[in-house]
């Protein structure tokens, strides 16, 4: 029971950690395999990739029938997310194929500070001291890593 509430509670953390892992090991990735191709096929490459992935997920795990249940403003918000998803995917690769891998991860993980300071004002998220600190720090080390 006690181990149970723990891994519920924590699991989110491991897919935060895999996340980074993998979000690591992609842009190691893509800067060996972006070199002598236009960036925007390149990331054209890796959006079917993704979608192959994601759509072979949804049908293991037998959730496409859940397609028809999503809300107007869930398919709204959902689109807007994967068209910035794609701006952000284009600015990345263009920015990877031009500039250092150690120069561009650190500014593209920026969005963190970006993202709180969003989740404070649109999702109206507690702003605590801890959190801002964190803030400053992950900007200072950025301004750090790019100089």
């Amino acid at each position: 029971m006690i181990n149970e509430i723990l891994v519920g509670k924590y699991m989110w953390f491991v897919f935060a950690l895999l996340s980074a892992v993998f979000a690591a090991a992609t842009s190691i990735l893509a800067k060996i395999g972006i070199e002598g191709i236009n960036s925007n096929l390149a990331t054209a490459i890796r959006t079917v990739v993704v979608l192959v992935m994601a759509w072979g997920m949804v049908f293991i795990t037998g959730t496409q029938n859940e397609v028809a249940d999503i809300s107007t403003k869930s398919w709204t918000f959902l689109i807007l997310s994967g068209i910035a998803t794609g701006l952000s995917w284009l600015c990345y690769y263009k920015a990877l194929q031009i500039g250092e891998a150690s120069k561009v991860v650190p500014v593209d993980k920026f969005s963190v500070v970006i993202t709180m300071i969003l989740a404070f004002i649109i999702l109206k998220e507690t702003v605590t001291t801890k959190v801002i600190v964190g803030g400053i720090l992950i900007t200072a080390g950025t301004f750090v890593m790019i100089l």
